[in-house]
């Protein structure tokens, strides 16, 4: 089945004198690009918290966010004064206002309460890594029904290729019939005596070359392929990212074969549809 690289998933943990916020976002990117914001008393647990993301999520731009908001006097804190000096100081730079609003915004921001506490309590820690294995869950659900959208698009678009595909097959007769036709005219427009039979031989091998019957058996296999892909579990992006290149070069050959008004009108639809699913692939985990 396959999967989208768009996900979203929170988690909020009530604790008796805390809360805390966990946030996950993801969005495509051709590898891993994970971005993580913790309080600074969390920092040391950090690679731990980016190794279980980057072995649940193998792709994407990853944005992971902790939050802690103390609601309680478990501990005796204190404003971090330079740090909230130094906050306002870069607020002044791009901003004019009273000191007092500006003391108000600069107290929002990370780290400006000091606490007591400087180690991380264990039972908190094993509630946080709880949290975020659930976080984690919400936002591969999420890439799945978004995937499901994904897959329903793209089978969609690959019935009408094959659609367009036997339209090609039943004109390509008519088109042989027509080749025929324009290089008889062309050659009793000479008002040259040709030999009959060398004019044949050439004839044949002149349309040997326009033949594409390889061209679609290549294509119908590989649409079928694209399908059965779809349908497996590991029905990742980059596979399905190289079956649509192979589907491409059969078209584009057809297409530079065709020499027949009606069939590449329909190698440019089927171009056409080729393109939306390859806009679409991108956001294929």
């Amino acid at each position: 089945m396959i999967q989208s690289m768009t996900g979203f998933g929170k988690e909020v943990l009530q604790l008796p004198q805390k809360k805390i916020t966990l946030e996950l976002k993801s969005l495509n990117s051709k590898n891993l690009d994970l971005n993580a914001r913790l309080p600074l008393l969390y920092r040391e647990k950090e690679m731990e918290m980016r190794k279980m993301l980057s072995e649940e999520l193998s792709r994407g731009k990853i944005d992971f966010n902790l939050q802690v908001e103390l609601n309680g006097t478990e501990v005796s804190t204190e404003i971090n004064k330079p740090l909230v000096e130094a906050y306002m100081g870069q607020l002044r730079t791009i901003a004019s206002g009273d000191e007092l609003k500006l003391m108000e915004l600069a107290l929002r921001l990370p780290d400006t309460l000091k606490s007591d506490k400087d180690e991380i309590d264990p039972e908190e820690y094993g509630q946080i890594l709880e949290g975020l294995k659930r976080v984690i869950r919400k936002l591969q659900d999420f890439r799945q029904k978004e995937g499901a959208a994904l897959e329903a698009d793209f089978q969609k678009r690959i019935n009408t290729l094959e659609t367009l595909l036997e339209e090609v097959k039943s004109l390509d007769t008519e088109r042989i019939d027509s080749i025929r036709t324009r290089l008889e005219k062309a050659v009793s427009d000479l008002h040259t005596e040709v030999d009959a039979n060398r004019f044949e031989q050439e004839l044949i091998y002149y349309l040997e070359k326009y033949d594409i019957t390889e061209e679609k058996v290549r294509l119908a296999n590989h649409l079928k392929y694209f399908s059965k892909t779809m349908e497996t579990e590991k029905a990742g992006g980059k596979k399905l990212g190289f079956i649509c290149q192979e589907i491409g070069r059969e078209i584009n050959t057809i297409g530079s074969k065709a020499n027949f008004a009606p069939m590449q009108k329909c190698v440019v639809q089927m171009k056409d549809e080729l393109e939306k699913i390859k806009e679409q692939m991108l956001n294929v985990l």
